[in-house]
């Protein structure tokens, strides 16, 4: 029996970002950011440690909304064209920093230019351009449990309906379904935010566990017996596991987390900022505005040093960096096995280290290979310390203490205020009225189209647009953007826009009469969760469909 058990826990989101009305467009760079950086390597890192036969047991949550942006037809094309874009400029880098008067980034341009061929190979020779199917075949194949998130990524505490909580659920759980062939078991609450009742809403929808913030279990009543170092039921039998406050530090912290070393790549710095416009001008969306590449020759250098004094960046020596803290992190897991094993008289702890994948090769460049050392270490080390998933840890069928959760999130002050705060705080009168419409809207037309009247499928499409409407609005990222001031501009305007929207296709079926170009226009635009039914707002739950259009 081994001195404990390790879970690793990676939450895969990105905010719904579609723009076909515009042939570029900026935000869209998010997810093919995290496509080349994130996605790919994660993929590639964990098929290799399978094909090798070792068991690099984890869990991802893969958010619904970011399932439906990497199975869109028109963002796979538009991450293709990224992916050449940034091939070639890589290219001209490589001949660029081959002079003397830049040799000094030629190691790094190097491995740019590897980095992006990689990336192209796996992209389309190894995955086909679908990345869910290959993150389905690792579950299937043992390697991961892929758990799902609210349908977009909703602050659950502060939606104002049961109904409205309940359609973030019931979507998400749908929507999994549809892309991995099976229910879900457990789910990445967004911002591990809980309050009394979400558990219900998960039980009735199939789920069995969930993950929270270490003092939603240390602040619970009673208190805990082996604090955030094990899943605890509630009272109508979800189960809740703990984020561990030590391997979050390890990482995180600004002061003493890994990615600080100032051997790593230097993120904030980037050729779209630092080179001659006319020689980036080919490679920069055609309003010509500068914008970060992701290729970048400088290292973290300190703390405390100005982006304009960062060093060169040494790929060898960061590699090195990412070997030895991944030694170091899995022995201070195996040190802290033993420390709390003692501490809970010979229970055997958990410990939930629980983290954004984003985090891994896009903030921190070195992170996916800092990854697989630490899941090399863990498989040489599994005597001392085994690696599980949750599902791996209720198979077992452990007691349980049963426990009621204190409110919580793993935002800033652990509570709501990073999303209910006097810059956010217009947000939530607007939407709480819409979540309240949305149900009247389910009640009143019953949300069953009926298939031998073409108005009626009519309606049944313009429903069904509103409810996406809706759900695109309580995106927690809107609220979050808008607090921390990056990108608010647009978060603001995209929390308007799905609001506005949503009032017009309201009022529309509230007249009966919804116009068919407008409503086609925003289905073109908007066309996540082909699964959905509006039936899921009725109050007292979905109404079984009757038949009608599928938008």
């Amino acid at each position: 029996m081994p001195d404990g058990l390790f879970s690793l826990v990676l939450h895969a989101h990105l905010p719904f970002v579609r723009h076909p009305e515009h042939a570029e467009f900026l935000e869209e760079d998010w997810l093919f950011e995290a496509v080349t950086e994130v996605y790919l390597p994660l993929l590639d890192m964990l098929t290799r440690l399978r094909d090798e036969g070792r068991k690099p047991r984890l869990a991802i949550s893969i958010s619904p909304t970011l399932c439906e942006m990497l199975s869109d037809p028109l963002l796979r094309i538009r991450y293709t064209r990224h992916l050449d874009n940034l091939r070639a400029l890589a290219r001209k880098e490589v001949t660029r920093t081959a002079r003397s008067d830049a040799r000094q980034f030629h190691p790094a341009a190097l491995v740019n230019d590897e980095r992006l061929g990689e990336a192209a190979r796996l992209w389309d020779e190894v995955y086909s351009r679908d990345l869910v199917r290959a993150f389905a075949e690792l579950q299937t194949s043992g390697v991961i449990e892929i758990n799902t998130c609210a349908a977009t990524h909703g602050f659950l505490p502060l939606v104002s309906t049961e109904e409205g909580l309940r359609a973030q659920i019931k979507v998400a759980v749908d929507n999994y379904q549809r892309h991995f062939g099976r229910a879900p078991r457990g789910i990445w609450l967004p911002e591990c935010a809980y309050a009394a009742g979400v558990e219900t809403h998960l039980a009735e929808c199939g789920l069995e566990y969930f993950f929270a913030d270490s003092h939603a279990l240390l602040y619970g009543q009673p208190r805990p017996r082996y604090g955030a170092h094990a899943p605890v039921r509630l009272a109508n039998g979800m189960v809740a596991f703990a984020r561990d406050a030590e391997t979050g530090e390890q990482v995180w912290s600004a002061e003493a987390g890994y990615p600080g070393d100032p051997a790593y790549r230097e993120f904030h710095r980037d050729l779209g900022w630092d080179a001659a416009h006319d020689y980036l001008a080919p490679h920069l969306h055609s309003d010509g505005a500068r914008r970060s590449l992701g290729i970048k020759y400088h290292r973290v250098t300190g703390r405390d040093v100005p982006l304009s004094d960062k060093q060169p960046y040494d790929p060898p020596a960061a590699r090195c960096r990412a070997r030895a803290h991944a030694a170091h992190f899995v022995d201070e897991r195996v040190k802290q096995a033993v420390r709390l094993r003692e501490l809970f008289g010979g229970h055997t702890p958990l410990v939930v280290a629980a983290y954004d994948a984003e985090l891994f090769g896009h903030w921190w460049h070195e992170g996916v290979e800092f990854l697989e050392h630490v899941l090399r270490g863990l498989d040489a080390r599994r005597e001392e310390i085994a690696a599980v998933t949750p599902g791996d840890y209720l198979a077992a069928q452990p007691p349980l203490q049963t426990q009621r959760l204190s409110p919580s999130s793993w935002g800033e002050g652990g509570y709501n205020r990073v999303w209910l705060n006097e810059s956010n705080a217009w947000m939530y009168p607007r939407l709480h009225a819409a979540e309240s419409r949305m149900t009247a809207l389910a009640d009143r037309f019953n949300s069953g189209p009926a298939a031998d009247k073409p108005a009626d499928e009519v309606l049944a499409r313009a429903l069904k647009q509103a409810a996406r409407e809706l759900l695109l609005a309580q995106s927690s990222d809107w609220a979050f953007q808008i607090h921390h001031g990056t990108t608010a501009t647009y978060a603001a305007a995209r929390f308007r826009s799905h609001l506005e929207r949503f009032d017009s296709l309201a009022d529309a079926c509230e007249r009966g009469a919804v116009n068919l170009e407008y409503l086609a226009e925003i289905e073109g635009r908007d066309n996540l969760f082909p699964e959905l039914d509006p039936g899921v707002y009725r109050t007292g739950g979905v109404t079984p469909a009757k038949g009608g259009a599928d938008a």
